[in-house]
């Protein structure tokens, strides 16, 4: 492994934070320049991390420490193959939003509050792609749920309000674990920078019970802005929030955050060996295969379709954790590709629901049938979208599956099997009957021959949909390789 010393991951994180106080200065009448600066500044610091991609894919890692505290605890950043998987992902889903955004929002109150911490927010989330340590992350993570919270509360209605303490109660709850397995963590090793196969002196030594506390205290951390039920609820209730801030949450940035977190603990804090002696697995995977089955059930008897797709994204994270938690080579490259496959198929439903709600004002299942006729696009997208969630071939999810389902039969566990298949069940269940009623029932909506959303909403769930069909067709020489040479420096 290369290292280079590079200034780029801080300017990845350093661009945004720039922009959004431009951004901050601007009249809320000058909207044009306010929205081509959001859009030019998510650019640049998406150019920043393409410009690492090529290296990292070679082997190189990039670093960059900014300021020591004491002796093995540092704010670092270090762009490694598992990072730039995130941090790549995030911040060119990002640019999309912004353009997205553009659109939704437009009429819209409070629109400089809205795109300076939508900007904001990227700048967390390449923080916490680029930690190099648990104490970098520790801080990057709080500062998320910072910059989102405006974001949530933005409509400033009483259930956006109430929806915005319990966001801050769940999530500084969450952060308040991890800050107490770092501190235990520092007092038992000389450094708590992530290494691939756990720190050393963790992942070498021998169980105690220090450790199994250490382990559940960052697990149950990340796991809260995970959605690990029962520490979910925060994120349905987040719903209340614009749709494209609901998509920034449920696919790109909060919720990833937790899941990748938990596979840093994983993987790059404890590792593989240490994992199996302490006996801590079967715990996590009662939780995790309770979150995929009743995150499924719940989504299937919700009528909104925000809080639907909500419940979905709880069952559907899991996914992720599950691959962790085999410990086999096959479940853990279908786990980190699910973060890129769900976060492509994820934002695509939400950016369709958003157009849905901004062009005929429902909210609910029930009142979309017939809306294909209306808004052929945005149901097409939406229908490749559920499909690709469910594993129907040849859209990227099925490639997730397909290693989940060997992972699990690597590992021996049949029980992880048929967690999964129900699930898969599930999810089409919750999703077929919303593309069927769209295009097979009679409703109050006709053809038109007017476009069925402005532009720049429509372009960029076009753009998902077809990125959804072109990753499952081309994982061969997209995600596959990325993420099993990710893998191959762990077992």
């Amino acid at each position: 492994m290369d290292v280079v010393n590079s200034s780029l991951p801080l300017l990845s994180v350093v661009i945004p934070i720039i922009g959004a106080i431009i951004i901050n200065g601007i009249s809320e009448q000058r909207s044009k320049t306010r929205n081509l600066l959001a859009l030019i500044t998510v650019m640049v610091s998406f150019l920043t991390i393409a410009w690492m991609l090529p290296s990292v894919l070679k082997g190189f890692v990039f670093e960059y420490s900014l300021v020591r505290l004491v002796a093995g605890l540092e704010l670092a950043f270090k762009v490694d193959q598992l990072g730039i998987i995130f941090g790549f992902t995030s911040s060119l889903l990002w640019i999309l939003s912004i353009i997205y955004s553009m659109g939704y929002m437009s009429g819209e109150t409070g629109q400089r509050r809205y795109f300076c911490f939508y900007v904001l927010s990227m700048s967390a989330t390449m923080g916490v792609a680029f930690s190099a340590n648990l104490f970098t992350m520790y801080i990057f993570f709080e500062y998320l749920t910072l910059c989102t919270y405006p974001l949530v509360v933005h409509p400033q209605t009483e259930e956006a309000t109430k929806s915005g303490i319990k966001y801050i109660v769940y999530c500084f709850g969450g952060g308040g674990l991890i800050l107490f397995s770092l501190l235990i963590l520092q007092g038992m090793v000389q450094s708590v920078n992530f290494v691939p196969g756990g720190i050393p002196a963790i992942a070498q030594g021998e169980p105690h019970t220090l450790l199994f506390i250490i382990f559940f205290l960052a697990i149950l951390g990340f796991g809260t802005k995970g959605a690990l039920m029962p520490l979910h609820s925060w994120l349905p209730s987040a719903m209340v929030a614009p749709t494209p801030v609901s998509a920034l949450l449920h696919a790109v940035a909060v919720v990833k955050s937790g899941v990748f977190g938990m596979i840093r603990v994983l993987y790059y804090i404890f590792g593989p060996a240490m994992l199996v002696k302490l006996g801590v697995l079967n715990y996590l995977a009662v939780l995790v295969c309770f979150t995929i089955l009743a995150g499924s059930i719940m989504a299937l008897r919700q009528n909104v379709l925000k809080l639907r797709l909500a419940y979905s994204t709880v069952s559907q994270l899991a996914y992720i954790t599950l691959g962790g938690i085999m410990l086999t080579p096959a479940g853990l490259t279908g786990g980190i590709i699910h973060i890129m496959n769900h976060a492509v198929m994820k934002i695509t439903l939400f950016f369709c629901a958003g157009a849905l709600i901004k062009i005929t004002g429902k909210t609910n299942i029930d009142e979309l049938k017939g809306v294909g006729r209306r808004m052929p696009i945005t149901m097409v997208a939406f229908a490749i979208g559920g499909l690709g969630l469910i594993g129907i071939l040849p859209i990227a999810g099925y490639i997730s599956k397909y290693y989940l389902l060997s992972g699990a039969l690597a590992s021996g566990r049949i029980v992880f099997i048929f967690v999964v298949l129900a699930s898969s069940l599930l999810n089409a269940m919750y999703y077929l009957p919303i593309v069927v009623n769209a295009f097979f029932r009679e409703g109050e909506f006709t053809r038109s021959s007017g476009p069925e959303a402005p532009l720049t909403m429509l372009v960029p769930l076009i753009l998902l949909a077809v990125a959804g069909v072109s990753l499952g067709f081309f994982a061969n020489i997209t995600t596959i390789p990325l993420v099993e040479n990710v893998v191959r420096t762990i077992f």
